[in-house]
């Protein structure tokens, strides 16, 4: 609202002049004289018939910008985040433009995520990223954003959609900001994040396993190893594969999956399962060439 705003009353904008008004209001009490005193509360109430003035006028007086900014930052103080949040809003709703109005939407999604009130502060973020993508604070605000989604991301048996949005917004905060100070953080949320989603694949393809599935399972699985390779997950899938194929009787694919484990993970419990599993068959690790797994098996060795 601009600073000095008037507020004027709807008869005052109505009635030009007061001597109008009284032939009007002189005309409504000879017609009905049991409202005059209706009409008496109304006039006086709005000062319309009083001194010579045409109508009343109310002045707002504005709060100064810094006033509303520690008003918000007493009331962070107090842990009242969601008055905060209200007075930063309504710093950038009385300033709209220059600095107070950014410095007013940044504390209103840092108050929003503090209450937490993550799905606000999420838009807020969309709000401030839109209109400030060259603030020096945009890095800390794709990051607040990353956080609102990966603190809500729930166990494994779960639906997983917050794992993956907070993975794609860290993501993008590491891509666009590299030398950010919050890169390091977002890197190590984003292997959490990884390892829950893998969790999730493998949660389903063990399922799946269970109920001699095996192509449900084994496309869990390779999701894991194409998606998720560098999780702590990768020995089970690589394992899990080799279990499956050789239900299937698939046993190239088999040897392929359990070759691939023993040459990455050569002193893994689930190398030593899978070896023993092979020989049940009569037979051994050795990698085909021309399986899937083992171009995957190719970046795995790159790690």
């Amino acid at each position: 609202m601009p600073q000095g705003a008037l507020h004027m009353s709807f008869f005052a904008v109505s009635f030009r002049s007061s001597a109008a008004l009284a032939a009007v209001v002189a005309l409504a009490v000879s017609v009905a004289p049991a409202r005059a005193d209706i009409m008496d509360s109304i006039t006086s109430g709005f000062g319309l018939l009083g001194g010579g003035e045409k109508y009343k006028t109310e002045i707002t007086p504005d709060i100064p910008a810094d006033d509303l900014y520690n008003q918000g930052l007493a009331k962070l103080k107090a842990k009242d985040y969601e008055g905060a949040a209200k007075r930063f809003g309504e710093l950038e709703k009385n300033y709209p433009t220059g600095e107070w109005a950014r410095k007013g939407l940044l504390m209103t999604l840092f108050a929003q995520y503090e209450k937490p009130a993550y799905e606000d502060a999420v838009q807020t973020a969309q709000r401030y990223i839109g209109l400030y993508p060259n603030s020096p604070d945009t890095p800390y605000v794709y990051y607040l954003a990353g956080m609102s989604f990966y603190n809500q991301v729930p166990d494994v048996m779960k639906d997983q959609t917050s794992a993956e949005k907070s993975l794609q917004i860290f993501g993008e905060l590491v891509t666009k900001y590299p030398k950010s100070e919050y890169v390091a953080d977002a890197r190590y949320k984003m292997s959490v994040a990884r390892d829950q989603l893998a969790g999730k694949e493998m949660t389903v393809g063990r399922f799946y396993l269970t109920r001699k599935n095996y192509p449900a399972a084994i496309n869990r699985f390779h999701d894991v190893l194409g998606k998720y390779q560098t999780t702590r997950h990768t020995e089970e899938a690589l394992y899990r594969l080799t279990e499956a194929y050789m239900a299937m009787g698939v046993t190239n694919e088999a040897q392929t999956a359990a070759a691939i484990l023993g040459h990455n993970y050569p002193d893994s419990q689930w190398y030593k399962d899978a070896h023993a599993l092979l020989k049940t068959g009569g037979l051994e690790p050795h990698e085909h060439t021309d399986s899937w797994i083992s171009k995957v098996g190719k970046t795995l060795h790159a790690i």
